[in-house]
């Protein structure tokens, strides 16, 4: 079972808050810590990423334990990323439909990727699944209202998805998917709800739910792994 805490931009362009987001993360029971690569990036916007801010997120991690992935959003990105040999990728649901070519070189770096399909329409995945390969089930709806889940998953063994990138506000769906077969979970992360800087805070989980959706959840895949 994997948490990934979605920071995203919730440090609100305040670099330094990056440290207590990912420390919280992993308090939180999360076990990779997320951040957005080339979206809203340049170096006047609020999610401005060079290499020494990159390489200080990767340190981080090391220091808290925690593994820190990155949604890649451009080509520039992909090849300042490529600098630091890291586990994993995360391919957002806006890349595979705008950029195709960009997310199939993402997927040619042959590293555990994650691809959320929230705005794929077509009944084929778009790369062929294989080991390396982990798609999402979400919708590129903010928040999540019910009637946009719809088609959420019956039985996630039995589909093409790993996990569930949730959008919803609260961990209920969260849970659900894992009681459901989800193995993923990627759910938004703030330390303050209220805060409208970005329209994330409001669908993200704080501390202390983040903490009951790991608490809850493995012992809820815990029980379905031994046959319960």
């Amino acid at each position: 079972m994997i948490f990934v805490s979605e920071i995203g931009l919730n440090h609100n362009g305040n670099f330094n808050l990056c440290y207590e987001l990912i420390k919280q993360s992993k308090l939180s029971g999360a076990d990779i810590a997320k951040f957005q690569l080339g979206w809203r990036g340049k170096k006047n916007e609020i999610n401005y990423m060079d290499k020494n801010r990159i390489k200080q997120l990767i340190d981080w991690g090391k220091y808290f334990e925690i593994e820190i992935m990155f949604s890649i959003f451009n080509k520039e990105s992909l090849s300042l990323i490529k600098q630091f040999n890291l586990k994993s990728y995360k391919i957002a649901s806006r890349t595979v439909v705008d950029d195709f070519s960009l997310a199939k070189k993402i997927i040619d770096q042959k590293k555990t990727t994650y691809v959320s399909l929230g705005m794929w329409n077509k009944k084929s995945l778009p790369f062929k699944k294989n080991n390396k390969i982990k798609y999402m089930w979400c919708k590129s709806t903010y928040p999540n209202m019910m009637k946009d889940l719809k088609n959420f998953p019956k039985d996630f063994n039995k589909s093409p998805y790993e996990g569930f990138s949730d959008h919803t506000v609260g961990i209920e769906t969260s849970l659900l998917a894992i009681s459901r077969g989800a193995k993923v979970i990627e759910k938004h992360f703030t330390l303050n709800k209220s805060d409208t800087t970005i329209r994330d805070h409001a669908l993200s989980a704080t501390p202390d739910e983040f903490k009951l959706l790991t608490n809850l959840g493995k012992d809820i895949f815990k029980r379905l792994s031994n046959g319960i």
